[in-house]
């Protein structure tokens, strides 16, 4: 076996899988979030539908990280916004991947992307990409992010996987992707980001990826 190979190998075992995790702590609230574009009022409880009882959520940098200097959207309104509040180049290629998954995802399971942005602002870029068929919610009036850690002290977005569950009427907190807590550290992505999982496979690996990925190509 080649080299490569076992490193990718050993680096799997430190993912075991969450659902032999013990159920967290319960939500200290039932957050109220804003869609995307109509800002209809969206509660945390009404993001399970009936017979799923786990939710995934991404927390996608909108604004972006302060020192991304990455280049930013070429085109539309979302292109007129100031770098720094415009999206992480990073965050959209997750979010471009699992809008891919939408549909076949919703068959099993509960899936949402929230940001800091404003729903006008994420509805505005969402039609941009072209994610159609993906929930997303602002959380710009709740402490949601704050809470969980997907906003630092001084209002520093973080890209951050989450994983509840619902008992009954009851919301509790599964699984967090903690190694994102350490800026530049992804690898708890790794399951839902679908661009490194095949840069993986190759004999060139990942690269560089100090600029990737882009908004645009």
């Amino acid at each position: 076996m080649s080299k490569w190979w076992e490193v990718l190998l050993d680096s799997n075992v430190q993912f075991p899988a969450p659902s032999t995790f013990p159920r967290g702590g319960l939500v200290k609230e039932d957050y109220v979030f804003e869609s995307a574009g109509d800002r209809t009022e969206v509660r945390l409880s009404e993001l399970f539908a009936p017979g799923k009882n786990s939710l995934v959520i991404y927390n996608m940098m909108f604004p972006r990280w302060t020192e991304d200097l990455r280049a930013g959207a070429t085109g539309g309104e979302t292109a007129k916004l100031p770098l720094a509040e415009q999206p992480c180049p990073s965050c959209t290629s997750v979010v471009d991947g699992l809008e891919g998954a939408a549909l076949h995802l919703a068959e099993r399971t509960n899936l949402v992307v929230i940001a800091k942005a404003s729903p006008d602002r994420l509805g505005t870029y969402a039609q941009e990409r072209g994610w159609r068929d993906l929930q997303l919610l602002s959380s710009r009036k709740n402490t949601f992010n704050r809470d969980y850690l997907a906003e630092t002290p001084s209002g520093v977005q973080r890209a951050v996987l989450h994983v509840f569950s619902r008992n009954k009427d009851e919301i509790q907190h599964h699984w967090t992707s903690e190694m994102t807590f350490k800026r530049g550290d992804t690898s708890s992505l790794d399951p839902v980001w679908a661009i490194f999982g095949v840069l993986d496979l190759t004999l060139e690996g990942r690269g560089d990826s100090a600029t990737y990925p882009k908004m645009q190509y």
